[in-house]
């Protein structure tokens, strides 16, 4: 009982981050996976297993908010399963060694993508910027659902920002849209790592917890898209990530002498504190605050 209350408030706070910034519950589900020792083709199996609920509460949740665009949903959603189903199968059929590292350092970089986004307000992975909307919708798709397949998460970090620069949606639309679409994707990758390592070697105590945690803030979540403090949240969550995957990588590598590996956690946990402290207080600064106010001219 205790280690599905556990992944329950992992869950809970997941889908929370999830339903409000638009990308973080596999990333985070994952990693705490991972760290437990979980098989990275088992972790991202009992990512997407607990997705399937979350993500289905949560997109019903962003399309009764008024959330969701049917038409972009529908133009990400359909490539995206296709490649998180071949996502999924790839995983499965590669070595654990080399599953493990490609998970730890693909994680990591999205906790990357998400801190500096949230951080600085720098776009890591590059975004089109030009050509008509429905052109890049397929592609965007395509690649959010094989990377999500592939490490366990990634379709929020990269169909969220790819769609908050094709499509002229304000931010509660984008984040409405992308978990309404991810739903789809968790499906395919499921069938897919069915297919692929059975259903003996998920971890379903922790899938429950997930699920249970998820599911109750979903619907909170959704509601809460655009009011809670986005830049200090992201910011938080990347350096976990960053962090968790990053301990993952160094041991694997044969670790740090004590001394470093202890200094570099302290500089890290200080500088997402302060990151995330300076986003929060950029956050809150009315924009035309920050701007000369211009005589308006007539003529």
């Amino acid at each position: 009982m205790g280690i599905v209350l556990a992944f329950a408030l992992a869950g809970g706070l997941a889908q929370l981050v999830d339903g409000t910034l638009g990308m973080g519950f596999g990333v985070t589900s994952a990693t705490v996976l991972l760290l437990l020792g979980v098989a990275p083709a088992a972790a991202s199996a009992a990512t997407h297993a607990a997705k399937l609920p979350t993500t289905l509460v949560s997109g019903l949740s962003h399309w009764r908010a008024g959330n969701v665009d049917g038409r972009v949903l529908l133009r990400v959603a359909l490539p995206g399963a296709l490649t998180a189903f071949l996502g999924a199968v790839i995983l499965t059929n590669i070595s654990l060694a080399s599953a493990k590292a490609w998970m730890a350092g693909l994680l990591l970089f999205f906790g990357v993508v998400i801190f500096a986004r949230f951080g600085f307000g720098l776009r890591i992975i590059p975004t089109p910027t030009r050509g008509h909307t429905a052109r890049w919708l397929v592609p965007i798709g395509a690649l959010g659902g094989f990377v999500d397949a592939t490490g366990g998460g990634g379709w929020g970090p990269v169909v969220t920002p790819s769609l908050m620069t094709v499509t002229s949606h304000e931010p509660r639309k984008v984040v409405g849209t992308t978990n309404a679409a991810e739903f789809a994707v968790a499906v395919a990758a499921s069938a897919g790592f069915l297919l692929g390592i059975g259903h003996q070697q998920v971890p379903w105590l922790a899938v429950l917890g997930l699920v249970l945690g998820g599911v109750a803030v979903a619907p909170f979540a959704a509601r809460l898209a655009g009011r809670l403090p986005h830049a200090a949240m992201g910011t938080l969550v990347g350096g976990l990530i960053i962090l968790v995957n990053g301990l993952t990588i160094e041991q694997a590598l044969g670790g740090l002498p004590t001394w470093l590996g202890w200094g570099s956690l302290a500089a890290l946990v200080v500088a997402t504190g302060i990151v995330a402290w300076r986003a929060w207080q950029r956050e809150r600064t009315p924009v035309g605050a920050l701007m000369p106010v211009e005589e308006p001219a007539f003529g």
